[in-house]
């Protein structure tokens, strides 16, 4: 079977695989993985495992992880498997290439076309996609999932498929334990990585793993830190009262300002005083976003109640727990001077999913082998660098197993309207992931040798 890499991107992002609903999409990818020779794996998640994880509530039942389907890609080169450490354990590299096949809910209202129903454009030169930023020339492909990150998937399989071409060519140098190359389409990244957290706890496959890319779109620049994210909901309760007679009530509405005027100062002084030097080229590096209020129950009717929900960044070298004290010990200090507040005081606790920040050294085999990849595909090599949202890749640097990110796309398309990727830079993203494989394994190569 011949990979249209084109065609397989298109039909993935026909799926409308958000939260629950991954399954179809995991099953085509299976199918797909197994027409092209891989050896396949499916894991479902785990409520019991996740339950006890960091990130994810301490209430998870198999309810919640219902349709939560990944898949993974196994193929075995070079005499893979044959060779054995001085324990007896299996001594091939083997890379993972990951990329998750959940998406984010699109509202057709906002796009220009249906958000499951790709549509390739020709020379958008002039054009910018959903993001604000411009595609450049060439064909593009619009559709939910296409830059995040369908297309990253499809940039998995075709390198991986480029790597076995290399290999039965004599193109690359192997150890003597051949190279293993798996390809992962996982469930759950927007949820906090149900699919990829499993996977990292519970390994799916027989063989141990020894790295990772994980093709989020990072426009072709390593990533080897990445942020972790609090999520907290912040509860108020007042004293309604008539419009008429404002001074009788207690308005939630000043207390929610304070709070959240006080929340905006930490983020500018933890802007300074938390510093990393991956993250000096953001604005904001550890931002403190309040998603949702709502407060009230009427509007001739003081507002007696408010809930409003934060999500608050945390940097690399932090935990969430600390991120988390911290603010609620300036949550305290806004209590402290309201003496309706020290009489009814907030509540500020987590709910949902939380992040804990990841990085990996720079000078890991594997992002090493990530910036040779590029150079040898004929692209740029920029410096690597920090983003400042979570990905899957700290699941898998928390099982010991370092991983960098790496894929087509701009993060600024990601959960936008009209979200586009410009078809040659997954081509790029391709021929750069499977040259990074063949680095990786030729190095590994070259370590063993002396």
């Amino acid at each position: 079977m011949d990979f249209d890499m084109r065609a397989f991107a298109a039909d993935l992002c026909r799926f409308a695989s958000t939260a629950g609903e991954e399954a179809t999409a995991a099953d085509f990818v299976a199918e797909t993985l197994d027409d092209l020779g891989f050896e396949t794996y499916a894991w479902d998640a785990d409520a019991e495992l996740l339950a006890g994880h960091p990130s994810f509530p301490d209430d998870l039942d198999e309810a919640d992880v219902a349709g939560r389907k990944s898949v993974g890609g196994v193929l075995e080169l070079g005499g893979a498997g044959t060779a054995r450490d001085e324990n007896g354990a299996d001594a091939t590299p083997t890379v993972v290439l990951n990329g998750h096949i959940d998406v984010v809910p699109a509202e057709p209202a906002a796009w220009s076309s249906d958000p499951f129903e790709p549509v390739w454009t020709e020379d958008a030169a002039d054009g910018d996609g959903g993001g604000g930023e411009p595609t450049g020339g060439g064909e593009t492909l619009t559709a939910r999932g296409a830059a995040d990150m369908k297309s990253g998937v499809a940039a998995c399989v075709g390198a991986a498929l480029d790597v076995r071409a290399a290999v039965e060519a004599g193109e690359i140098d192997l150890p003597a334990g051949g190279l293993r190359v798996v390809v992962e389409a996982v469930a759950g990244e927007e949820d906090g990585g149900y699919g990829a957290a499993t996977a990292a706890l519970a390994n799916p496959y027989p063989f141990e793993r020894d790295a990772a890319i994980v093709a989020e779109p990072t426009e072709l620049r390593p990533v080897v830190a990445t942020e972790g994210s609090l999520m907290a909901r912040l509860e108020l309760t007042g004293r309604s009262a008539h419009a008429a007679t404002p001074w009788r009530g207690e308005d939630v509405l000043p207390r929610f300002e304070a709070i959240r005027g006080a929340f905006m100062d930490l983020e500018d002084e933890r802007g300074e005083t938390v510093t990393h030097p991956l993250y000096g080229e953001f604005p904001v590096p550890w931002p403190v976003v309040c998603g949702t209020v709502e407060a009230g129950s009427w509007a001739s009717t003081v507002p007696a109640t408010l809930t409003a929900e934060f999500r608050i960044g945390v940097a690399p070298g932090e935990t969430v727990d600390e991120v988390e004290e911290t603010f609620c010990e300036r949550l305290d200090e806004v209590v402290a001077e309201d003496p309706w507040l020290r009489e009814h005081p907030p509540t500020f606790e987590r709910f949902s999913v939380q992040f804990e920040p990841s990085e990996v050294a720079v000078d890991e085999p594997i992002v090493e082998a990530a910036r040779a990849g590029l150079v040898d595909a004929g692209l740029p090599n920029p410096e690597p660098t920090g983003a400042t949202y979570g990905a899957d890749s700290r699941h898998y640097v928390a099982a010991g197993i370092p991983t960098v990110l790496l894929g087509p796309g701009t993060v600024t398309e990601a959960h936008y309207p009209d979200e586009t990727i410009a078809w040659n830079e997954v081509e790029e993203g391709r021929a750069a992931i499977a040259a990074a494989v063949g680095r990786f394994a030729t190095d590994y190569s070259g370590a063993s040798a002396k």
